[in-house]
């Protein structure tokens, strides 16, 4: 530490280095965090601090906060203590246990700062009496990536985190699979925890709550069932498309949802289909699902699958070029989880070989996806697709036809073709008939603003797009 830190850590007298070492960092935080913030989690972490302050260790109440910590804190904190130190701080979290008496942390002529217990290993005994969320504190609305995409959702479901049980009650997601519906539930659930942390927040799969009326059945323990599920203050329940042909499933779901709504509490769910969509579920249930607001996720559009790429690679300590990011991303257009296994093979294949990040790696890291993109998705593949979900000839997508029953699914093919291949206006135009690339981009506007408006279309789409990618 430089003489003048060193000074100033110790420019209290009551407090010995240590002591000050984290007081200053907590007296930093408490000017750069929201209050509500900074009183939930940091004013009451206890800090022990090593006799050469090269190690910090924070104990924390249970383990939902020490993995909230950790995640939302940790690092902000270990860079605090570095700058402070003027050195490298190894920083720690551990629980507090419950039952042991905690001694003070002091020097010989400071006042008591703070009560710390030894460190113990962490494990889910040592929390088990607090409430099991089963939320992952590391999907936040921070770490979720916004674009057109799925701005509409995530704009609902900060509402909703911030003022549950009001507006937009339930909130029913949809959308294709890995487009982000379950990072936005879990970021639901953590900012309503960060906010009010004794919320009874619980984020489940439908599947697990088929299992758990199963359980409730064969048990004789409805009772209990009951006590869990309809005291929530906020359900996160993902996939509910699972209930179908579940008549039992669904009736406890339909009991726990209406005393959920009657007690103010709040249900966001998710779905692959919009309600109306949903097969083999109750009536009375798709019309609980549309009675508040329903909002789609799209697949991301380029720019947006360029900043996931650049953001995660970042999580993983690498920089990927922006001209490799937008390469992937022009070659890699359904959905986060495609485009997540794609950065993971290209970080693989650079450290194998080690070798920068270049487009030529990329090239080499994802030939094989590349190949199969090249070989099932072409146009002429979009036109047949698109004329047999219509029911119309593939001829009628190049024919000069103009009835609505023929324009339309032309116009469709046109906007997959421009979505789901590398090929420009003009050469699309030229694959339907000839067509000025004006006609093609007069198509892609019309469908694509007719997507965000309409959710029979956009349903459609879906089934088209996933057809396609096979």
């Amino acid at each position: 530490m430089s003489e003048g830190q060193h000074n100033s850590l110790a420019g209290n007298p009551g407090l010995g280095v240590g002591d000050s070492l984290w007081q200053a960092c907590i007296d930093q935080l408490a000017q750069e965090l929201p209050e509500q913030q900074f009183n939930t989690w940091i004013k009451p972490l206890v800090a022990r601090v090593s006799d050469d302050f090269s190690r910090v260790t924070l104990f924390v109440a249970n383990r939902f906060k020490l993995d909230w910590v950790r995640a939302q804190y940790s690092g902000r904190i270990a860079g605090m203590l570095e700058k402070l130190y003027g050195q490298p701080v190894h920083l720690e979290l551990a629980l507090a246990p419950r039952e042991q008496p905690a001694r003070t942390y002091s020097s010989p002529s400071s006042t008591e700062i703070s009560t710390v217990a030894e460190p113990v290993e962490i494990s889910e005994d040592s929390a088990a009496s607090t409430f099991k969320t089963r939320l992952n504190t590391a999907l936040t609305f921070e770490t979720l990536v916004e674009g057109t995409a799925n701005r509409m959702a995530r704009a609902a479901a900060m509402h909703v985190s911030g003022t549950p049980g009001q507006l937009y009650n339930p909130l029913f997601i949809y959308g294709g699979v890995g487009l982000g519906k379950t990072h936005l539930v879990h970021a639901v659930g953590n900012k309503l925890l960060a906010d009010k942390p004794g919320s009874k927040v619980l984020y489940i799969h439908a599947e697990q709550f088929v299992s758990d009326v199963v359980k409730a059945y064969q048990r004789k323990t409805f009772d209990e069932f009951k006590e869990r599920y309809h005291s929530l203050d906020l359900l996160l329940i993902d996939d509910v498309q699972f209930f179908a042909n579940k008549d039992r499933t669904q009736e406890e779901f339909f009991n726990a949802f209406e005393a959920l709504l009657a007690k103010k509490s709040h249900i966001v769910m998710t779905s692959d289909t919009y309600p109306k969509g949903l097969t083999d579920i109750h009536e009375r249930l798709i019309s609980r699902f549309d009675s508040g607001l329903t909002v789609a996720i799209e697949p991301p559009e380029l720019e947006m699958r360029v900043a996931i790429l650049i953001n995660k690679a970042r999580a993983e300590s690498a920089e990927m070029p922006e001209e490799v990011a937008f390469f992937v991303a022009k070659n890699v257009r359904s959905n986060v989880r495609e485009l997540e296994g794609a950065l993971r093979k290209i970080l693989a294949y650079s450290r194998f070989n080690q070798k920068e990040i270049s487009i030529q790696l990329a090239r080499e890291a994802l030939r094989d996806l590349l190949s199969i993109q090249n070989r099932q998705i072409s146009v002429e593949n979009i036109q047949k697709t698109v004329a047999d979900y219509y029911k119309i000839k593939v001829a009628d997508m190049y024919s000069k036809k103009r009835p609505a029953s023929i324009a339309r699914p032309r116009q469709i093919a046109m906007y997959l073709a421009k979505e789901l291949t590398q090929k420009s206006l003009p050469e699309i135009g030229e694959l339907f008939g000839g067509r000025d690339h004006t006609t093609v981009l007069h198509a892609v506007r019309k469908i694509g603003g007719e997507r965000q408006q309409m959710t029979e279309l956009n349903q459609q789409l879906h089934v088209l797009e996933q057809t396609l990618k096979g």
